[in-house]
């Protein structure tokens, strides 16, 4: 009964910023569970990597690239899959990007990019996967946030924002989307080892020391860390589980 809970086998998923860090964890632990793998990525020679060590581990996968920020690109990446596979059964929206700047230095075109990419990005495509899953009579999407969906940080306005909007899009689309099967949650990272936050610990004094100071686990999280509840979100064990915004953390959010 567990392993049929859990059990992706047939599944189709996209994982749009699934050539590395979080992203690629999600799309490892998926494959593993048994689904098909879409990597969707603007780094060519990146999400072709990620898609040799997916193959060579024995899932069927390919690469997409697209600017998800771009309705028409949009359309044709989930067309891109539906040909490939089809069908599409997860969508998981993790494309992200983040600039470090006080809201009275951030200038309007840095704030508009933060929140395409992070923000827009996952309406456009969770907006083209619902008549595909609709169809299909279900389908899960699962949102990326993050710490700064809970708090607030003096250097990442724009970032705080679009992650802050996340968790709320993905309560609409949870209540929206219902009807028709379709659950969608959200995932809210904490201090992840990635390309982001090792530019954060150049940018920010101190910051690798304070994250340890406040993490239970006593340590930075890694992308591995997301595959479990990539899985557990994905597949049927998460049917009654819909408009939630899930820590992954080492119990950072938990301390006072």
């Amino acid at each position: 009964m567990t392993n049929q809970l859990f059990d992706l086998a047939g599944r189709v998923a996209i994982v749009t910023g699934g050539n590395g860090g979080i992203g690629l964890g999600m799309a490892r632990g998926l494959a593993a569970a048994g689904a098909a793998i879409a990597i969707v990525g603007r780094n060519e020679a990146k999400s072709n990597a990620a898609v040799a060590e997916l193959t060579q581990a024995g899932c069927r996968a390919i690469a997409i690239s697209a600017d998800v920020t771009d309705k028409v690109d949009v359309a044709a990446m989930i067309a891109q899959v539906f040909k490939a596979f089809g069908r599409l059964d997860i969508l998981v929206n993790n494309a992200g990007i983040n600039i470090r700047k006080p809201p009275h230095e951030l200038p309007l075109d840095d704030w508009d990019s933060v929140i395409k990419t992070n923000l827009t990005s996952a309406f456009l495509c969770s907006q083209a996967a619902h008549p595909v899953m609709k169809a299909a009579s279900g389908g899960k999407v699962i949102n990326i946030g993050s710490m700064m969906s809970i708090f607030g940080a003096g250097y990442s306005p724009a970032y705080a924002a679009s992650k802050g909007g996340i968790v709320q899009f993905t309560r609409s689309c949870a209540v929206a989307w219902a009807p028709d099967n379709i659950q969608v949650n959200a995932i809210l990272p904490g201090w992840i080892d990635t390309e982001l936050t090792q530019n954060a610990r150049r940018e920010v004094d101190g910051l690798h020391d304070k994250v340890l100071a406040r993490t239970p686990a006593a340590r930075w999280g890694v992308g591995d860390d997301f595959a479990g509840i990539a899985v557990f979100l994905g597949s049927r064990a998460s049917d009654f589980v819909t408009g939630t915004a899930i820590p992954v953390d080492g119990g950072y959010s938990v301390q006072g």
